[in-house]
């Protein structure tokens, strides 16, 4: 399948965007404590967005000029084979993920933040199951000459 063929994983999807704002409204603590330091551009001046439909899902924080999308899990993702094929997808589809669970949003901001801007800036680049970063797949015919 050309690059031409292939779906716009960001055009809307029937249902989603009604989801993404429902999800917004009944944001969990850990998702609010880290969407006041990521929002309006506080994270080094990286924007990011939350709550983003792509595909079928909806991510929950985005950075989309880095193409690095933030989850947050909580108890219920550990081992979680929908959660990896999710990873996959995303991956696949150019975006690098990086998961944190829900006790390090609240007891190890600081570091979470320091661990995203690592991701952002390139600092981490390869698959580190540890700190749960996982690349986007590049594909030779996505390479810009």
């Amino acid at each position: 399948m050309s690059q031409q063929d292939e779906p716009d994983i960001t055009k809307r999807r029937p249902g989603k965007t009604g989801q993404a704002r429902r999800l917004r409204r009944n944001e969990t603590e850990e998702e609010y404590r880290l969407w006041g330091n990521l929002r309006d551009r506080r994270l080094n001046g990286y924007k990011f967005a939350r709550q983003v439909p792509l595909g079928t899902y909806i991510v929950d924080f985005l950075c989309r000029e880095e193409r690095l999308i933030v989850e947050i899990d909580g108890f219920h993702h550990a081992g979680n084979m929908p959660d990896e094929a999710r990873t996959v997808w995303l991956n696949g589809a150019g975006y690098s993920v990086l998961r944190f669970w829900n006790h390090e949003i609240t007891k190890e901001r600081r570091a979470v933040l320091e661990t995203i801007l690592a991701a952002l800036e390139r600092r981490i680049f390869q698959r580190d199951d540890i700190l749960r970063f996982y690349p986007a797949i590049v594909r030779p015919e996505d390479v810009k000459p």
